[in-house]
Formats: structure tokens, sequence, C-alpha cells
């Protein structure tokens, strides 16, 4: 090997090591804004709690010997922490979700938005709600089952559309954005026709609005985004192949 290309190689290892330095400072400085904004979140709502006050309440559940009030406590672990926790879970996931995408389609512009998939969960929890029925049926899971069971057959719209026309990248993201407006559209068909109440319900779920969350309804949409990102990664994976191979 020459000096130059010794020289050259040194230049591109001391580019990757800044830039890592970079990605991990980054990266950290991400996780230290969570754990700041999570903490905050404990203490803002309609009852007005203080730090000292939500710090107690947390502990106390750990620690026996401290003293809180139920009042507190069931503020924090009834109402907000199941609610931040769901909201974490919920942006870990679309991560996960827009990373596999990414990664496997090679198109940094590829996310669960693109490909129409968080279009079609809206709008099978946007008919759960409007019809008050949905495939699992009415219960407490109406909407976060109809949500999942919708993007689920999106996903599977997007594989049979790009089979048909043919398994391209372009093709992938073309049918998954023509089926984003098609579910946007019927959306905007329900607002427009159901009454304020569910019209304003509908617009929450649009915005991402976390509801009041039961620790088993928290650990149920665990287990959705869980089998989801895993289903999906199945099925990039045989596009995958057929694309490259």
């Amino acid at each position: 090997m020459s000096i130059a290309n010794i020289k050259e190689t040194t230049a591109s290892e001391e580019i990757y090591a800044r830039l890592t330095k970079r990605k991990t400072l980054f990266i950290l400085s991400l996780f230290v804004a969570l754990v700041v904004v999570f903490i905050m979140a404990t203490t803002m709502g309609a009852a007005s709690l203080s730090l000292t006050e939500s710090f107690q309440a947390i502990l106390a559940k750990i620690l026996p010997g401290l003293q809180t009030t139920r009042f507190a406590e069931t503020i924090i672990w009834q109402l907000r922490l199941p609610r931040i926790l769901m909201a974490v879970l919920t942006g870990l996931s679309l991560g996960v979700a827009g990373t596999a995408m990414q990664g496997v389609l090679r198109n940094p512009l590829v996310s669960p938005y693109t490909l129409g998939l968080s279009a079609g969960a809206a709008c099978g929890a946007g008919i759960a709600i409007a019809l008050g029925t949905g495939v699992f049926g009415a219960g407490r899971y109406l909407v976060i089952g109809n949500a999942f069971i919708f993007s689920l057959l999106t996903m599977l719209l997007v594989f049979v559309i790009s089979r048909i026309r043919g398994t391209a990248i372009e093709t992938l993201i073309l049918a998954g954005v023509a089926l984003g407006y098609l579910f946007s559209a019927v959306i905007s068909i329900l607002k427009y026709v159901y009454h304020d109440n569910i019209h304003l319900s509908i617009i929450f779920i649009l915005l991402e609005h976390i509801n009041l969350t039961s620790p088993i309804i928290t650990y149920f949409n665990c287990l959705c985004y869980y089998v989801y990102v895993h289903m999906y990664l199945f099925y990039t994976r045989g596009v995958y192949e057929k694309v490259h191979y």
C-alpha cells in the first residue's frame, strides 16, 4: 500500500470517527431531552401537582417507606404515567418502522406516512368512532383494534398492487401514497357527515392524541406494535429479495 493510500485511509477513518462522535452526542442529547420532557409531563395537567409531589408519588410505589397523598398517586399512576409511556412507545414504534422501511427500500423519504400505513390506521380508527363498531365488534379495544387491522390491510394492499404492477421500490412508494390519499378522503367524508363530537374525536385521532390509557390497554398496544413491526420486517424481506436479487 502506497503512502497516498495510507493517508487517504487515515483521513477517511478520522472523518468517520468525527461523524460517529457527533451522532453519539446527538442521540445522547435526545435521550436527555426525552427524560426531561418525561419528568415535566408528569406535572402538567388539569390537576395542579408540583415536581416534588410527582416524584414522591412515583417513588412511593418503589420505596415503601415514602409517603404521598392518595390524590397524587391516582393522578400520576392511573392517568399521567400510562399516557406518557404510551406516547414514548408510539414514538419508538414509528421510529423503528421508519428505519426498517428506509433500510429495506433504500429511500430516506419512506415512512409509515408515505406508504399510507398511518392513513389506513387513522381511517380504521375513524370508522370505528363514527359507526361505533369495528372488526372486533364493540368494546374497550374498538378503536385501537380497528386501527391495527386497517394498517395491516393497507400493507397487504400495497404489496398486492406492487405485485400486479411489478415489484419495484417506486411502485411500492407510489401505491402507498395513492392509498394514503384514498384513506384521507374517507376520513374527510366521515368528518363532514357526522356530528361535532364524532368530528372532534376523529381530529384527536389524526393529531395522535393519547387518550385515557389504562395499564391493560398499554400492554395491548405494546403487543400490537411488536407484532406489526415484525410482520412488516418479514414482509419487506421478501420484497427486498425480489427487488434486489
